[in-house]
């Protein structure tokens, strides 16, 4: 018979530990600094000294947690209209000096 599993409720960590960060127009989901900082603790102490089971659950949270949010970002990265910042050193009045060159590759 399986022994049943402690786990953590990600819903826990909603109000406190859960943000969105906004990087060129895409919001995306991240830890808190907080969050981030209690998952390396607890990554780090699992390669030293070991974790209590209760310290396992959370961190074995975190990390589903940290595999949806790089799921839920890559799609929203992959659905997104992305535009590149416009670069500062252009000028629409600025001629074109920049030239097409076709580089034969080696095969």
């Amino acid at each position: 018979m399986t022994q049943p599993k402690l786990m953590f409720e990600p819903s826990q960590w909603l109000e406190d530990g859960i943000h969105l960060e906004t990087h060129n127009g895409l919001s995306l989901f991240r830890f808190s600094d907080s969050l981030q900082n209690r998952s390396d603790a607890l990554l780090e102490l699992s390669k030293t000294k070991g974790l209590s089971l209760e310290e396992q659950a959370e961190l074995d949270s975190l990390s589903q947690l940290s595999e949806i949010f790089t799921y839920a970002n890559s799609s929203l990265a992959a659905n997104a209209k992305w535009y590149p910042p416009p670069s500062e050193n252009l000028s629409q009045n600025a001629p074109n000096g920049g030239a097409n060159i076709a580089i034969p590759q080696r095969l």
